[in-house]
């Protein structure tokens, strides 16, 4: 198994922990099963975490690079988002695709998007890109898929997303951050937007779901 993510409660407001817990580890086998790598979620006290590792030891083997993260330290932003137009009602979508409501609005979105202005919802307002605890799924390479506790029938929580990208240099998504230093040399143009190197199928996220009603009951993942 492999580290993936490491999350303490006093860093992240919206990573809601068990009782008695305010450290969230994730890892992960670096094999499909059968799509993506099978996780395992770990919630410890972080008083208890007294014998730790200055480096991971790297896996004997696995199936791809991408299955490797890079080693990153996170500085969380909370943002707002909303749920992706296919997770909205048909009122609600039907408003979402009509250019003259954005106009009335007096959003200011680009003209680009007077066919399609939904898609600007989707980029922009809708299921923030990138690692993430919590938020909306994107949708995309699938419609939107039921997220329910396979021990209790609750509707599961969204925990973590692990993202193949970041968002892209011109999105509204874009975090604060300090003034970049000279840019990297040696990438190419996608690497970038992928600081932990991850790669979850051919670009997709990979969506960790817990049970509210019982933290104890098994989680369950999605490729989206």
């Amino acid at each position: 198994m492999l580290p993936v993510a490491q999350l303490y409660v006093r860093d992240v407001p919206d990573l809601h922990a068990p009782e008695g817990a305010d450290l969230l580890q994730v890892l992960w086998c670096p094999f499909d099963h059968p799509i993506m790598p099978k996780t395992a979620v770990f919630w410890r006290s972080a008083a208890s975490v007294t014998d730790t590792l200055t480096t991971p030891p790297e896996p004997p083997a696995m199936q791809f690079d991408g299955y490797l993260p890079e080693p990153c330290l996170v500085n969380p932003e909370q943002v707002t988002e909303y749920p992706d137009h296919l997770e909205c009602s048909k009122e609600l979508q039907g408003q979402l695709g009509n250019w003259s409501v954005w106009q009335a609005a007096d959003t200011d979105v680009d003209s680009s998007y007077a066919s399609y202005p939904q898609n600007f919802y989707d980029s922009e307002l809708a299921g923030a890109p990138g690692w993430k605890v919590g938020g909306w799924p994107r949708w995309g390479a699938t419609d939107p898929t039921p997220r329910i506790c396979p021990a209790c029938g609750s509707d599961m929580d969204a925990l973590l997303t692990i993202a193949t990208f970041e968002g892209d240099d011109d999105s509204t998504w874009l975090p604060h951050e300090e003034p970049a230093d000279e840019p990297p040399t040696g990438f190419d143009h996608f690497e970038p937007r992928r600081p932990t190197a991850v790669q979850i199928g051919s670009g997709y996220d990979q969506q960790l779901y817990v049970c509210p009603a019982a933290p104890e009951h098994p989680h369950s993942e999605l490729m989206h």
